[in-house]
């Protein structure tokens, strides 16, 4: 299989906040690249990011007027899974909408599941691949926690809890995710684990944001983004039993 051809296959989940702007640069290359359908969840907006997605080549711009980065991926799901087309579509890819992800490594990312090796690929946000400033150090020390965390509670070693990843449709709505805010991708990740799903992490570019950041720009956003991963963390733990048993 042709990564361009496993890209047809794959639909791409893009939460959004206050990203008109980055809507014209984004979408376009994502066109370019030959996915199948490009999914943005315009998460409660106040500027002009539905028209800005509609307008520049997203497939289905979904309104999320509650808002939550998870809240925001969840219903982008749910928009696939009730689209009489979405059956077609065998990869999930998740990405942000600020332009800090690379779109040229979304073959990659790709790549694995569609020829059968993977079922999840998460792309590492590695010191030596990130731009300077575009991870801060309550973020970097979050990301550390969360991972060591995991390790510590179900003995698997991520790098990253990196946003830009792509996995099986038919596993992730396996899944059954729960968490609506910034506990989704470490949800994702632990329910990968435990679910036995083969696991692979690549290293890839990451940039400075464009545009003010929802969470690292702000102490609010960074103290909130923190409690959610770790209560994320304590929750899972404490149900693991219950959910390996079922």
């Amino acid at each position: 299989m042709t990564q361009r051809s496993g890209l047809a296959t794959t639909a791409v989940i893009i939460p959004a906040l206050n990203e008109a702007d980055n809507m014209p640069i984004l979408l376009p290359q994502l066109v370019e690249s030959g996915v199948g359908a490009i999914l943005v969840c315009d998460n409660g907006s106040t500027d002009d990011t539905f028209r800005s997605a509609a307008s520049n080549g997203a497939t289905m711009v979904i309104s999320v007027p509650k808002r939550g980065y998870g809240e925001a991926c969840y219903t982008g799901m749910e928009a696939l899974s009730h689209w009489p087309d979405g059956k077609r579509f065998d990869v999930v890819a998740f990405m942000d909408a600020d332009l800090a992800d690379d779109i040229a490594m979304l073959p990659q990312l790709v790549a694995p599941i569609a020829s059968g090796d993977a079922d999840m690929v998460i792309g590492v946000r590695s010191r030596q691949n990130r731009e300077p400033g575009s991870m801060s150090l309550p973020q970097v020390f979050g990301n550390w926690l969360a991972t060591t965390l995991i390790w510590l509670g179900w003995g698997h070693r991520y790098r990253d809890l990196g946003p830009f990843r792509a996995i099986r449709r038919d596993k992730l709505f396996q899944m059954r995710m729960q968490d609506r805010a910034f506990g989704w991708t470490v949800e994702m990740q632990i329910k990968a684990v435990e679910q036995d799903l083969r696991i692979r992490e690549i290293d890839v570019p990451y940039f400075k944001r464009r545009g003010k950041s929802k969470i690292s720009g702000t102490v609010r956003g960074v103290f909130l983004a923190g409690y959610w991963i770790l209560s994320t963390c304590a929750r899972l733990w404490w149900t693991k039993k219950n959910r390996i048993k079922n």
